[in-house]
């Protein structure tokens, strides 16, 4: 049995077609696997915010009736607890560009271009 070799030209477009499409299945695989991830950290931000909130919410009604029993009054022990959120909020505002949002920036990118599990896995 003597098999027919292909033209060269032949042989090399079907392993650059097949190389082509190996490589078009690596790139979604590795698609899907990151946005994944963004997807899963996203979700696991939004869990330990929701809860984070009530934790928050909760507090902040216990510390304002301390506050009004201390100082006899309920305007004054809710309006501390107020003006207290209202400096962390002025703090947030300051400093959201340089903490806030390169934290957050780079936390995408890590995961987007993450190339330390891609280079183990071609070893």
């Amino acid at each position: 049995m003597i098999e027919e070799k292909k033209p060269f030209f032949e042989e090399t477009q079907d392993l650059l077609e097949r190389y082509l499409s190996n490589r078009v299945q690596l790139v979604k695989l590795q698609l899907a696997e990151k946005s994944a991830r963004v997807t899963t950290l996203l979700a696991a931000g939004l869990i330990i915010a929701f809860l984070g909130f009530f934790v928050l919410l909760f507090s902040s009604i216990m510390l304002g009736f301390y506050f009004s029993e201390k100082l006899h009054s309920q305007f004054f022990g809710f309006g501390i607890v107020a003006v207290i959120y209202f400096l962390l909020l002025l703090l947030v505002v300051i400093f959201r560009k340089p903490l806030l949002d390169q934290f957050i920036f780079r936390k995408i990118v890590a995961i987007l271009f993450d190339t330390d599990e891609d280079e183990n896995s071609e070893q």
